[in-house]
């Protein structure tokens, strides 16, 4: 594991970053909320990776080190929340959370250089009583803690053309279909099919905010047929892979 830097603040701004840019691993004595208005965000942590988006925002606990690489010109905002003030008590590891137009105004607004004191005390106390409220999205990958996991998940995500099976999986990395499965199972709450359908997913967020077309996305994702691959994303990500692709490649001074 490279050196992991040590941030105590965690800060409260606004960057513009390119695409490809990467923040290597830090972490901070305080929970921090990010967000990207346009681009995308892939962030890693010791608990797996997340993507966060102009539709979702990443909260990431103290003391949890994390490093990101953004996907397409991006602006870039962090908000930081002491310890003893947090608006997400129950949000103990890295949790995925959904921005809404008023939650969105109100993350850009806090990170603005332009905001008075009062206004700052304003903004973010009407903040921390949203995201009180607010739905959390799993579009994630856990970290699989099993070497024979991490083996299998790896094959898989190296080629999502191919259909690998279980048990052609299995075999690869020397165990058994059943222990496999229980694998799956048990350290990411879902079965193989949900696991591999979830990394398609994650890899085809990342190839649309880079600009690939729909169609060539589908296929490099594994899926047989575009409109399949449409379908599955609408279910999802609650928009179609053409209206995201749009929404993240928005000038990121807008």
């Amino acid at each position: 594991m490279s050196q992991i830097r040590h941030t105590p603040v965690a800060p409260t701004s606004t960057q513009f970053r390119d695409g490809g840019d990467i923040i290597d691993r830090h972490r901070h004595d305080d929970h921090q909320l990010i967000y990207v208005s346009s681009g995308v965000l892939a962030i890693t942590t010791e608990h797996g990776s997340w993507i966060a988006s102009n539709d979702r925002a990443l909260w990431v606990p103290a003391n949890t080190w994390h490093e990101h690489r953004f996907y397409g010109q991006s602006r870039f905002h962090t908000i930081g929340f002491p310890t003893r003030k947090t608006p997400l008590l129950n949000a103990r590891q890295p949790t995925v959370i959904a921005v809404d137009p008023l939650v969105r105004e109100l993350l850009i607004a806090l990170t603005s250089t332009t905001l008075t004191p009062s206004e700052t005390r304003h903004i973010d106390a009407v903040l921390r009583d949203r995201l009180r409220r607010v739905t959390t999205e799993p579009i994630a990958l856990p970290a699989a803690q099993d070497r024979r996991l991490a083996d299998a998940c790896r094959l898989v995500e190296n080629d999502l053309r191919q259909p690998h099976t279980l048990a052609q999986l299995a075999a690869q990395v020397h165990t058994s279909e059943r222990t496999l499965s229980r694998l799956y199972r048990d350290e990411f709450g879902m079965t193989y099919p949900q696991w591999r359908t979830r990394a398609r997913l994650f890899t085809g967020l990342i190839m649309l905010a880079e600009g690939a077309a729909v169609t060539d996305t589908a296929h490099a994702c594994g899926w047989a047929t575009t409109s399949a691959f449409v379908h599955t994303f609408a279910q999802t990500m609650g928009t179609t892979p053409g209206a995201y692709r749009a929404g993240v490649r928005t000038s990121p001074d807008q």
